[in-house]
């Protein structure tokens, strides 16, 4: 029998006329084994992900599955959502999709991250826009969707987004930091109120970017959403809602005060099966490793899945300290599971989750269909699932976030002006440095090097075997007489490196830009550059030429060529 063709996905990287080409990640250093295997083949990690899929059209099957088990007050949760959207310029689409969101046959597509300074590194921008396509997918296949981005506000890790990182003016990686002063230590981040210094950080930024025809417009989204006396998490969701808001992406901060009473029976029932919760998760972890995986959060018999905010607002791990008690971590305040139980459902905004539960409480709030992230993430999910099955939830469905590295006109040229390929920056700067002087800026020397290095070896095995015939420690001796030529030899091709770069500095210059703007500190771009990057060289733009290199069909990383 025939198949029906899958209907194309909305906005694929074809109808951009962008140049996109795709690597596997497998072929990209430092991926977790768990994470790999999770891309190939998810179906084989069904005892960890019972609910995943192999590819996103499979999604619309989950949907009676979803609706069947979200029982939260959709009114109450848009009211919530329609409040705090506004007050961050929300546009007319994001508004809509919250009454959407009211319809009992709306499911959502969630994607989050911390309040990073100035919307942090580039895999914020990526994890918010492949939420956006998916539901847009979802909608075209008649599966009524809306993009939510959670906004992690209650992590207490200042240090972890105070940091933007960028291409300055002379292309090369810099960053600025936002004030420590303004964060007290153990406080969600999210609470976090900017002051004066934010003014002096912008400043800074603005002149370590290159003076170009998009700075004005960069300066005026920075200065109306990064301001004295707003909180970090309203400036960071209000700078997201300028980028983003034309596609309708819902924001959410899960420290609303009408959110956390919508939260409080999942909380109560989690603080009330702590005790089986913790050895689930022990068990787990134990499972993953005997397959050969990572365990993503260190799991402690003394753990607790919530956090305890205090009075002054500090947020305070919970520890057991005996069977059926609690103490809130460097305080003398303690609690019987009871005591929890019922402050969960009298004070909710006490709490908040931790790693373990907040994907849960997420789901809870949310008709989550998906949930896309990271490689960190999908490890979570691996862990998660029992808590998940303990607290009688159907496991969410995790999908990769899109993966992108940008590759712009001045860089592309560079690579192409050298015969580099993406994969050749994996070898490291000395590498490719290695590469270009031997291949293009003394061809000739390298070849004699070559030519006198095969010579030496070959004449020195033709002595090494007439020597062994007479006596063999005297080849012995040879040998160790080989690696002491070599040794020699090495440092003689480094410093004729060395010298051949220094004649030819610009050379220098454009290996090294190419390596900050494209492989950052041994890593990918979207892990440390930020969207102010690309905004300050071509403008808002960036944001849409993104958007539409995104391919939902694959899990492959993409290589964008603007």
């Amino acid at each position: 029998m025939v198949q029906n063709a899958e209907a194309a996905c909305f906005s694929k990287p074809e109808i951009a006329s962008l140049k996109v080409e795709t690597l596997p990640f497998k072929n990209i250093p430092h991926q977790s084994k768990l994470f790999l295997d999770y891309l190939e083949d998810p179906a084989k990690l069904n005892k960890f992900y019972p609910n995943a899929v192999h590819h996103h059209h499979e999604l619309s099957k989950r949907k009676d599955q979803v609706l069947k088990a979200h029982k939260t007050d959709r009114n109450v949760l848009c009211e919530a959502l329609s409040e705090m959207n506004k007050s961050w310029n929300a546009s007319e689409k994001t508004l809509a999709n919250i009454e959407r969101l009211r319809g009992a046959e709306t499911v959502a597509v969630v994607t989050g991250q911390q309040a990073g300074l100035f919307t942090g590194p580039l895999y914020t921008i990526y994890k918010a826009l492949s939420a956006v396509k998916l539901a847009n997918c979802l909608n075209e296949r008649g599966v009524s969707a809306v993009p939510v981005f959670w906004i992690a506000t209650e992590d207490h890790d200042y240090a972890e987004v105070a940091t933007a990182e960028f291409i300055g003016c002379d292309c090369h990686l810099v960053s600025v930091t936002s004030s420590e002063t303004i964060h007290r230590e153990g406080h969600p981040v999210g609470n976090v109120v900017l002051n004066e210094s934010i003014k002096a950080t912008a400043d800074e930024l603005f002149q370590n970017l290159p003076d170009t025809e998009f700075i004005s417009e960069l300066e005026a989204l920075i200065e109306n959403s990064y301001k004295a006396g707003i909180s970090y998490s309203d400036a960071f969701a209000q700078m997201l809602t300028a980028l983003l808001g034309e596609y309708g992406l819902i924001f959410l901060d899960p420290q609303d005060e009408k959110l956390k009473k919508l939260s409080a029976p999942i909380y109560s029932k989690a603080a009330g099966k702590a005790d089986e919760l913790v050895p689930a998760l022990m068990s787990r972890s134990k499972e993953l490793e005997t397959a050969g995986y990572h365990t993503q959060v260190l799991i402690t018999p003394d753990s607790f899945p919530l956090f305890y905010h205090t009075k002054d607002g500090a947020r305070r791990a919970l520890t057991k300290t005996e069977p059926g008690k609690y103490r809130a971590k460097g305080t003398n305040e303690e609690f019987s599971v009871e005591e929890l139980m019922r402050l969960t459902e009298n004070e909710p905004q006490r709490f908040s989750p931790n790693v373990t539960l907040r994907a849960v409480v997420q789901d809870y709030l949310l008709p989550t269909i998906a949930y896309f992230g990271g490689a960190a993430e999908i490890a979570y999910f691996a862990q998660n699932e029992v808590v998940y099955h303990l607290l009688e939830r159907p496991v969410t469905t995790i999908l990769p976030r899109a993966s992108l590295t940008v590759v712009e006109t001045r860089t592309q040229r560079t690579l192409n002006r050298y015969e580099i390929n993406f994969t050749d920056l994996f070898e490291g700067y000395e590498k490719v440095l290695t590469y270009v002087v031997e291949k293009h800026l003394s061809a000739e020397t390298a070849k004699a090097f070559d030519k006198t290095e095969l010579a030496i070896v070959r004449e020195l095995d033709s002595l090494k075997e007439a020597l062994a015939q007479i006596e063999p420690t005297l080849a012995e001796a040879l040998e160790k007489g080989r690696r002491k030529i070599d040794y020699q030899l090495n440092g003689l091709r480094t410093r004729f490196h060395r010298a051949q770069l220094k004649r030819d500095e610009a050379t220098q210059r454009q290996i090294e830009r190419a390596f900050a703007s494209l492989y950052p500190n041994k890593a990918l771009q979207e892990r440390h550059i930020c969207i102010i990057s690309l905004i300050a060289r071509h403008g808002k733009y960036a944001v849409q030429w993104i958007h539409d290199a995104m391919n939902l069909g694959t899990n492959e990383h993409q290589i964008v060529y603007l």
